[in-house]
């Protein structure tokens, strides 16, 4: 008996070292033209029971699904300028059918908690909606204007600006009294992106905004930062790395070092890393792991969790840290049973949030690297 268990225990010591061989990509974005296909598919579609069926489980989701792919299909825009209309038609797609599902019903992004308060800026508007949505537009208008959305663009960014300026600490709500970092440094990449649009300057405004989350919102344990907070700036949850491979992200039109600072701690405190596989905890080693809708569950020994392993993807593409973009690509291949339908690519374990994450992974850079490149003047119908 001793013997057939040393021999297992050899077997699968040689043995589970080589499975990143099976599932390692040649090119991690090879996986991007199947994605895209099926988020096209979707978009196009004004009943897609995918997007119904993660409204009905998480409105919030349904919008930040939305926000990622008008984002990649911004980039990809970019990438392929001879397929420049058909990318931005998916993008316009996406805006319209958003901005008409908020008609009416300022909740309907949102989960059913809004209605248990009274939000202290008396504009009583959700920055989390404000800010997905200008960031969308901004991206489009900055790929390539488009002149019926330059006014929907400005009243949106002005919602956004008048929020933030409220808030004591410029840190605004997304909930009554309940504000994210995730959705506040949105909001400042879209006035970045709206600025280099239309020729306004909200940069004194980042500036301020940074500053004061230096001061409030970085936890004094890890350097990093918290990932909620109330309207005067008291932590109400701390760093968690579905919101800090984001805002990393989103700070680079802020402030880049910051940002860099940023991606390099969560890096360091959250990634696990074994036999060219990889992944990302929610919370730092010294934080007790908690299950939330948003983070999902933590597997235990490892610390590794979906929603910050698929959002460690969107930092680690960001920041050129190629070696941690094939390793979270292999885990993902290997764990979450990617699926070839008549459309394209999907990942089973996962949902379209996560295909629309993961495509924007595998697509970013062109938008933001023209974010810092001189307002173009071409205006279209």
């Amino acid at each position: 008996m001793r013997r057939n268990v040393l021999l297992v225990l050899v077997a699968a010591a040689v043995w589970v070292p080589t499975l990143q061989f099976w599932f390692r990509p040649s090119d991690p974005r090879a996986l991007a033209p199947a994605l895209a296909a099926r988020q096209r598919a979707l978009a196009l579609r004004d009943d897609s029971p995918e997007s119904a069926g993660m409204r009905r489980l998480n409105p919030e989701w349904d919008l930040m699904s939305r926000t990622f792919s008008a984002l990649a299909f911004a980039n990809l825009a970019l990438r392929e300028p001879e397929r420049k209309a058909e990318h931005l038609a998916v993008v316009d797609a996406l805006i319209t059918r958003t901005l008409l599902d908020e008609q009416g019903r300022d909740d309907v992004f949102l989960l059913p908690y809004v209605h248990d308060g009274a939000f202290l800026d008396p504009a009583g508007r959700s920055l989390f909606v404000d800010g997905e949505l200008a960031l969308m537009l901004a991206a489009r208008q900055r790929v390539a204007p488009r002149e019926a959305w330059a006014p929907v663009l400005r009243e949106r960014v002005d919602r956004v600006v008048g929020q933030l300026e409220r808030a004591p600490l410029l840190l605004a709500e997304s909930y009554p009294d309940e504000g994210w970092t995730f959705c506040n440094t949105v909001s400042l990449a879209a006035l970045a992106l709206s600025d280099a649009v239309d020729g306004r300057d909200h940069s004194a405004l980042r500036r301020r905004w940074v500053a004061s989350a230096r001061e409030h919102l970085v936890d004094a344990d890890t350097g990093l930062l918290v990932s909620s907070f109330t309207w005067r700036g008291r932590t109400r949850d701390g760093p968690e790395g579905s919101t800090l491979w984001l805002a990393a992200h989103m700070l680079q039109l802020v402030d880049a070092d910051f940002a860099r600072e940023q991606y390099q701690r969560a890096r360091a405190e959250l990634v696990g890393e074994l036999w060219g596989f990889a992944w990302a905890g929610e919370w730092p080693r010294s934080v007790a792991a908690r299950v939330d809708i948003d983070s999902g569950p933590t597997i235990p020994l490892v610390n590794a969790n979906a929603g910050s392993s698929g959002l460690a993807l969107v930092g680690a593409a960001a920041f050129g840290d190629e070696a941690l973009l094939e390793g979270l690509v292999t885990s993902l291949r290997f764990a979450a049973f990617p699926t070839h339908d008549a459309t394209g690519l999907r990942f089973a374990a996962g949902n379209v949030l996560a295909d629309a994450v993961l495509l924007y992974s595998l697509v970013q850079g062109p938008l933001w690297t023209l974010a810092a490149s001189p307002r173009r003047p071409e205006v279209h119908p």
